[in-house]
């Protein structure tokens, strides 16, 4: 190889580095993007400006880091044009450039041991040529494949489990990469040296560190993989707490409906037996003449009876006290209600259970309902056996657009109290779950249907 092939080489070398690095980026962050349809041209963009950065930092001569630095933060401050929440952003910046320095240094100390022990014999340049031009395509391509890999793991781990990122895990997540990228930068700076007009290896002057830095990086890589899964770890636990924490309130909540349901059975009781006296009242009353006394009397009685107004049975108190409950606040709301709800006799389910799924389900609907025109407003309820199935169907009208998260379950859009809210159907799902079910939600012409398929265990 002549020596100008091998300067065209080095170019080319160049700008295939920088293609790697630029399309990495690109893919790396395309699955953590919201807005599907655009991802892909969103993921060129990155692309793009990687590349134009990249190329204005080497015009510039820009000191070492800046580089790293300039992207960062570009990608942290256009966090809303990629559809990334900005934390979320700013932890992918720092994996990915953590990631490209780890494997970097790995791959050159395998580069540098590789030149050790098949050294180039030749005095010919076109033979040195040649044998570097091969050796560093060799590097380029171990590197991509290091590169690729972890950067993949890394994917992986955080695409599995949704992880928080409020500024104190973001700052406890940061940290190693941030250590590992500082490590990085240093021992690059130091690699090479002209001392007395003759370059340097640092790895020359210091052979230990051929297994030093690769061992480093993989433990600073492996640090930062170790940190995520120990957040998603905890951030696991967070939440199956404060689903049993919702779960248990919601319980108590249904306990407390059944004493007022017990109460109710208990006045109904009561009266039936002053039902006598009141007709012998009314009787006197009409005997008497007392026309208007008959009218007021019956007025008082039908005002006092007003509260006994159960009308929907569906043979377990659970679930009798949930849905009557509801339909009260659908007539306060004006939201046209439809039932066709039996409870299933079989003995197999927990009425809690089949408690908690409806109040979750139902409560969901009337806030949907809440955001739509009263003459669109509607909730229609099903429960019905197939098989050794139980299936559990609401419908209602919505508006808007329901954005689903990563866990496939609509986003909540409240702000407030944010961790304790979300939680209502993800205990739906793991209800459904613990009776070898599922649970399936589908969208259609403004209509929002959620159905709760359980079976006998």
């Amino acid at each position: 190889m002549s020596e100008t092939k091998f300067l065209m080489f080095n170019h080319g070398y160049a700008f295939a580095a920088e293609f790697l690095y630029a399309s990495s980026l690109a893919f790396f962050l395309q699955p953590f993007m919201r807005m599907g349809r655009y991802r892909w041209r969103k993921g060129a963009a990155v692309f793009a400006a990687y590349l134009f950065l990249s190329w204005i930092c080497d015009r510039l001569a820009a000191p070492r880091g800046t580089f790293v630095l300039t992207v960062t933060l570009l990608l942290t401050a256009g966090a809303g044009v990629l559809d990334l929440e900005r934390p979320r952003a700013f932890l992918l910046g720092l994996l990915y450039w953590e990631t490209r320095v780890n494997s970097g240094l790995i791959a050159d100390s395998l580069y540098f041991a590789a030149e050790q022990v098949l050294p180039c014999r030749s005095v010919a340049p076109e033979e040195v040529y040649l044998q570097t031009a091969l050796r560093l395509t060799l590097l380029l391509l171990s590197h991509a494949a290091m590169f690729i890999t972890m950067l993949y793991a890394f994917c992986r781990r955080l695409k599995r489990r949704p992880l928080p990122l409020g500024r104190l895990e973001i700052c406890y997540i940061s940290l190693v990469p941030a250590a590992g990228i500082l490590f990085g930068q240093i021992i690059a700076g130091l690699l090479f040296e002209i001392r007395d007009g003759e370059l340097l290896q640092l790895y020359e002057r210091h052979p230990a560190f051929v297994a030093a830095v690769p061992i480093l990086a993989l433990l600073f890589y492996a640090g930062s993989y170790l940190t995520i899964l120990f957040q998603q770890g905890m951030a696991a636990l967070q939440e199956e707490q404060a689903a049993g924490f919702v779960e248990r309130q919601q319980t108590r909540a249904i306990r407390a409906r059944i004493h007022e349901a017990e109460q109710f059975y208990s006045r109904i009781r009561q009266l039936k037996h002053e039902m006598r006296g009141h007709l012998t009242n009314i009787q006197g009353l009409v005997q008497s003449k007392e026309y208007a006394e008959v009218e007021e009397y019956i007025s008082r009685l039908d005002e006092s009876m007003s509260g006994f107004e159960l009308t929907l049975r569906t043979g377990n108190p659970v679930t009798d006290v949930i849905i009557n409950d509801r339909r009260r606040q659908c007539q306060e709301m004006g939201i046209r209600f439809q039932v066709e709800f039996h409870y299933p006799q079989s003995g197999h389910y927990d009425a809690f259970d089949v408690g908690i799924i409806l109040q979750n389900l139902l409560q969901n609907a009337l806030e949907a309902c809440e955001k739509v025109p009263e003459s669109e407003r509607f909730l229609t309820l099903a429960g019905k056996r197939k098989g050794s199935f139980f299936l559990i169907e609401v419908r209602n009208s919505f508006s808007g657009e329901i954005a689903f998260g990563r866990d496939g379950l609509p986003e909540t859009a409240k702000k407030a109290d944010a961790p304790m809210h979300g939680i209502g159907l993800s205990n739906v799902r793991r209800i459904a779950e613990k009776y070898m079910g599922e649970m399936e939600i589908s969208l259609e012409d403004r209509v929002f249907r959620i159905t709760v398929m359980v079976q006998e265990t």
